[in-house]
């Protein structure tokens, strides 16, 4: 059975910095891009960022880059996004997502959950100001 478990978020102020987890089960994690997403309340779901399977290349949204950085220890059957300079915008509950054969372009038009089969049950992020 895939299982994706989120896990690091909480309350930070804006300006801080906030690392999530994202523990994975089940299936071969080294074959699955892992794809990370969001959701503010009363807003559709928004993806911002993508690994691929072999760390080969990264996608990230023009709402997150240069802010945050994602990575992923196969090893482990981990993934992880550092988030710096949070502001209240990034409030939000921050989803993973996993599947096979995304290559996570960089220059996506268009990265959407219809992309992924397989899903963790989310961590809320919170940005004060």
């Amino acid at each position: 059975e895939v299982q994706l478990v989120e896990s690091g978020g909480g309350l930070v102020q804006a300006g801080g910095s906030l690392r999530l987890s994202c523990a994975a089960s089940g299936f071969a994690f080294g074959d699955y891009a892992i794809g990370w997403f969001r959701q503010a309340p009363g807003k559709e779901r928004e993806g911002i960022a993508c690994i691929s399977s072999n760390d080969g290349s990264r996608y990230y949204s023009r709402s997150v880059k240069g802010r945050f950085t994602i990575s992923r220890d196969n090893a482990k059957n981990m993934a992880y996004p550092q988030m710096n300079i949070l502001n209240t915008e990034d409030t939000a509950v921050y989803y993973c997502a996993a599947d096979r054969g995304i290559p996570c372009y960089s220059d996506y038009v268009a990265f959407t959950e219809n992309m992924f089969g397989s899903w963790g049950q989310g961590t809320q992020v919170t940005v004060s100001s």
